[in-house]
């Protein structure tokens, strides 16, 4: 890393999380807390200056051997840089045709598309690859709402990484072979530490905090001319993966598809190959249905009931995620918000309620509820389930 990338590095770790808090503090101590309008200019401008004359050194530099080694990083920086300056209002992409941010703009795009990813930051930039130095990693803010929130999405999305990986070593080895059942044992694991990784954060994560004091900096925001959504925590490839290896979600589907597409540039690009390819894999429910129509070995019953549990966790996750995280952390409290501020309230740009239902599409696809207006799988997990109810009782 170039000795101007170190500067930045450290001034995001240090300097740049201290404003960030003095003017939370600002904003907490008012009775409407989510006006930023006319409250602490001063750091305001000295967030904007410190940063734009570090980051104007590095565009200078350029995408030498010495300047954009570790670009992701780099590009994670000007991200959070660009995200705080969002937050704040400094930039407010419904007042602007183009992002005041100009030097951070540019370096933003020039990474962003070398790379081959959405030129803001994004998810892996606070979760799966924030590099620690003597065990504190980036964040905007030292809020303990914060931390928590960081860190148990992590967690979660390791779990979710774990299990994607083994439902594909599944489809290489086939639904039959021995050694299926000790991956789909794995996945079942991962996902049970995904349900306890969520249950521990909403136990803890208080919902005033992660509303009025995180949320705010995963908005969209401009680059250079370009609104681009907020960093959003499914903004990885393992989730999708689970989803189209059990089956419950199908790449053709035009809503899911259409997420996908939208998400591509905001996940590493090791991820967008993995999820391309498991795009073109067979998925896992349309084998163990095929295998109804074979003559039943010993081999099925225990491999489809565990692939029926897994199915379940899955869509339990779902509905841990929806029905506590989004209805307690941000539908009920944007009901106490004033009017005036709730245009702002998502990071992925649709209105809130267009926003909460489309999530609640993606929650019933992945819990394959029994729904007639879209695709789900309710009706093919009933004929597993009946078949191994069928099979236990010849036993």
């Amino acid at each position: 890393m170039s000795s101007l990338a170190v500067q930045f590095d450290a001034w995001i770790r240090g300097q740049f999380v201290d404003i960030n808090d003095k003017l939370e503090h600002l904003y907490w101590q008012q009775q409407d807390k989510a006006n930023v309008e006319g409250v602490g200019e001063a750091l305001k401008i000295q967030l904007q200056e410190e940063g734009n004359r570090l980051i104007q050194a590095l565009l200078e530099e350029g995408n030498t051997d010495e300047g954009f080694d570790q670009a992701f990083d780099l590009l994670g920086n000007v991200g959070l840089f660009m995200a705080a300056c969002r937050r704040h209002e400094i930039t407010e992409p419904s007042r602007e045709q183009a992002s005041p941010l100009k030097q951070a703009s540019a370096l933003a795009m020039h990474i962003g598309a070398s790379l081959g990813v959405t030129p803001r930051f994004a998810t892996a930039h606070l979760t799966t690859h924030n590099r620690a130095v003597n065990g504190v990693y980036k964040r905007f803010t030292s809020h303990p709402a914060e931390r928590l929130f960081i860190d148990y999405n992590t967690q979660a999305i390791l779990a979710y990484k774990r299990a994607s990986e083994s439902l594909m070593k599944v489809h290489h080895l086939g639904i039959s072979h021995p050694m299926s059942l000790v991956l789909l044992k794995q996945v079942k694991q991962a996902l049970l530490e995904v349900i306890e990784s969520n249950r521990a954060l909403f136990n803890a994560l208080d919902a005033e905090a992660f509303f009025y004091v995180v949320r705010p900096y995963y908005k969209p925001y401009r680059v250079g001319k370009e609104v681009y959504r907020g960093a959003n925590a499914g903004d990885f490839a393992g989730i999708n993966v689970i989803d189209m290896m059990l089956g419950l979600c199908p790449a053709n589907d035009i809503s899911y598809g259409q997420m996908l597409v939208e998400k591509f540039l905001f996940m590493m690009p090791e991820d967008q190959a993995t999820l391309r390819e498991c795009m073109r894999t067979p998925n896992l429910m349309d084998a163990f249905l095929a295998a109804l129509n074979t003559p039943k070995r010993e081999w099925f019953a225990p491999a489809a009931n565990l692939f029926v549990q897994v199915c379940k966790l899955h869509g339990d996750t779902a509905i841990q995620h929806h029905n506590q995280l989004v209805e307690k952390y941000i539908a009920k409290p944007s009901q106490a918000m004033q009017q005036q501020h709730l245009s702002k309230v998502t990071a992925s740009g649709p209105p809130l309620e267009v926003l909460l239902q489309q999530l609640a599409d993606l929650r019933d696809r992945r819990a394959a509820a029994n729904r007639d207006d879209i695709f789900t799988r309710y009706n093919d997990l009933k004929r597993l389930r009946e078949a191994l109810g069928e099979q236990n009782d010849n036993l």
